[in-house]
C-alpha cells in the first residue's frame, strides 16, 4: 500500500508539483533521507548548474530509495533548498524530468521549496532532503 496523497478542496490548489497532505500507513517503514547535494558517486560535483546537479539529485535519491528497498513512488515529503534565486530556473527543470517519470500520474509528494543565501559550500546550488513510506517486507 501507498501513502495517500491529496488536496482538501477547503484550500488553494497546489501552485506546483506537490500535494497539501500525505499520509503514512501503518505496514510502511518512514525513512528519512538526508539532503542530497548534486554529487557523482565519487564525491564530485556532477556540474556547475542547477539543473545538471538537480538530475544528479534525483539519481541519489532514486540510488538511496532502491538502497533501502523502495522507490521513488514511495516518497511522502521533500524539503528542497535552493542556493539563490538565479538556481529556481534550472532546479525546477530538473524536478520536472525526474517528476514526469516518477508520477505520471501526478500525484506528487508534499513539498516545501526555500531558497537560501548559500548551502554548505560555494559550488552547491540545489539540496534536496526527503521522507519515504517503503512497505515492510
Amino acid at each position: 500500500m501507498n501513502s495517500r496523497r491529496w488536496n482538501p478542496e477547503e484550500v488553494a490548489s497546489p501552485v506546483g508539483r506537490y500535494s497539501h497532505l500525505a499520509t503514512v500507513p501503518p505496514e510502511c517503514e518512514i525513512v528519512f533521507l538526508s539532503g542530497q547535494l548534486g554529487v557523482l558517486p565519487d564525491g564530485s560535483l556532477a556540474g556547475p548548474d542547477a539543473e545538471v546537479q538537480g538530475r544528479q539529485i534525483f539519481a541519489n535519491i532514486e540510488a538511496l530509495l532502491t538502497a533501502a528497498g523502495g522507490e521513488p513512488r514511495h516518497l511522502v515529503k521533500l524539503l528542497t533548498l535552493v542556493g539563490g534565486t538565479e538556481h529556481l530556473a534550472g532546479y525546477r527543470t530538473a524536478q520536472a524530468e525526474a517528476f514526469g517519470r516518477w508520477f505520471p500520474e501526478g500525484d506528487f509528494p508534499a513539498q516545501s521549496l526555500a531558497v537560501v543565501a548559500a548551502l554548505a559550500a560555494p559550488e552547491y546550488a540545489v539540496e534536496v532532503e526527503a521522507v519515504a513510506a517503503i512497505p515492510r517486507g
